[in-house]
């Protein structure tokens, strides 16, 4: 069984442009860092933070110390991930954490109170610029998913599918 990981930027057709969605993740993640140092974003961030299971114990950091955390996290995902066009380990870790941050990012839109509203009625599934703001997350959780999978060796993610599907 070949173990060995795998770099885009190194891979050879429709493989090699998976590179694009990195170096793009790069940048959504420093700018994304980046604002976590402001005042703006701290306190934007608070609502989500305070209601989250799986952040909430950021609040022992203060307001702008939960929202520095955050940023030298997301700071961090980006360098794993532009190290990782030289080292797929970096590549598959860096992906990995960007799956996790997109993953509880994307649960804020269940935890925090008022960002939905779901009724019956003509709009069954309503959400306030928060809801949207969060919503997008979706797309970049579903990036980073396709990156750590792009960055696995081959035979772990050929062994994941077929035994997920018995017909092969």
């Amino acid at each position: 069984m070949n173990l060995s990981f795998n770099i885009a930027e190194k891979g050879e057709g429709s493989y090699r442009l998976l590179a694009i969605l990195r170096w793009v993740m790069v940048v959504i993640f420093v700018s994304f860092g980046m604002q976590k140092f402001t005042l703006q974003s701290a306190q934007g961030i608070v609502q989500f933070i305070s209601n989250s299971p799986f952040v909430s114990w950021l609040l022992v950091f203060g307001l702008r110390g939960e929202a520095y955390v955050l940023g030298v996290v997301e700071f961090a995902i980006a360098a794993l991930l532009a190290a990782g066009a030289f080292n797929p380990i970096l590549s598959a870790i860096g992906a990995l954490m960007g799956v996790i941050t997109f993953a509880i990012t994307w649960s804020f839109f269940f935890t925090t109170p008022g960002v939905v509203r779901w009724s019956l009625s003509t709009d069954p599934m309503a959400w306030n610029l928060a809801g949207e703001f969060i919503f997008k997350d979706i797309v970049l959780l579903c990036v980073c998913v396709v990156l750590l999978l792009a960055s696995l060796p081959r035979s772990v993610v050929r062994v994941s599918a077929a035994e997920s599907d018995p017909a092969r």
